[in-house]
């Protein structure tokens, strides 16, 4: 896993760039939401032969089809999310430094881990 933080007002698609660096495993598929849908993602996730599945934003113009099958496993990495902002600390960012913040972020998905591994 690896998470980044970016300004609060950016725009999703501008930090795909951070998430998906060349030094992580190479992925199958994209399960993204309409934030991503932009030509360049489309492009660079084509070149490394990853199949995208993301939605059209409703002023597309050229249409492009998802996989709704496939789609429906976003549902879990959105649960993540939720259970990642369970922790208080989390969810209102206490810590003042973003490396204080991305590692409290990391001890809580590690507790998460732990917890599925064990159950």
């Amino acid at each position: 896993m690896r998470t980044d933080i970016t300004p609060g007002q950016t725009s999703d698609y501008l930090g795909f760039d951070l998430v998906m660096d060349d030094n992580l495993p190479e992925p199958g598929v994209l399960l993204a939401d309409r934030g991503y849908d932009a030509d360049r993602i489309r492009k660079t996730m084509g070149e490394r032969d990853i199949l995208t599945q993301i939605p059209m934003r409703k002023t597309r113009k050229m249409r492009v089809g998802v996989d709704h099958g496939l789609y429906r496993l976003r549902n879990l990495v959105e649960r993540c999310f939720n259970k990642l902002k369970n922790a208080r600390r989390v969810a209102t960012r206490y810590d003042k430094t973003a490396e204080s913040y991305l590692g409290f972020v990391d001890v809580t998905s590690i507790r998460l881990w732990v917890r599925h591994l064990s159950t």
